[in-house]
């Protein structure tokens, strides 16, 4: 969503150089995901309820996710404005830059406030699937 909103306001043609900022940008946001939810998984493994867990982890991951979008993206700046073209008479860079840039603060968000309640949901479903099998077994 991040990328098409971004596109829309600068006015960029989705490219396959964008496609390519598209697929960096995956890995850039998993990593921050995974960063997240292994911390989560952690503190409950160390005996934490769920609920604090989730809290404490975010505000103890939410430095290092911050920290890798905004590097990246200050980063991308000079890409994102200039016209520079692979090999010189190429494609363009900007439409990659342009792709992560906007994914990633897009994303940035979601990791940190959405990515919480999805893992509820999921964790509910784990405890209620549990509780089936259990009752079924009986």
């Amino acid at each position: 969503m991040g990328v098409f909103w971004f596109f829309l306001a600068t006015g960029t043609a989705f490219s396959i150089m964008a496609w390519i900022g598209v697929l960096i940008l995956i890995g850039i946001v998993v990593n921050n995901g995974i960063v997240l939810i292994d911390h989560v998984n952690l503190l409950r493994r160390e005996g934490l309820p769920r609920h604090e867990a989730l809290v404490r982890g975010g505000r103890e991951r939410m430095r290092p996710i911050l920290m890798t979008a905004a590097t990246t993206i200050l980063g991308l700046i000079p890409l994102c404005l200039g016209t520079t073209q692979v090999g010189g008479d190429g494609p363009a860079y900007f439409p990659m830059a342009r792709a992560i840039v906007g994914g990633l603060a897009f994303s940035t968000v979601i990791t940190l406030l959405i990515l919480p309640a999805i893992y509820l949901f999921f964790d509910d479903l784990r405890t209620w699937g549990r509780d089936v099998v259990r009752a079924v077994g009986r």
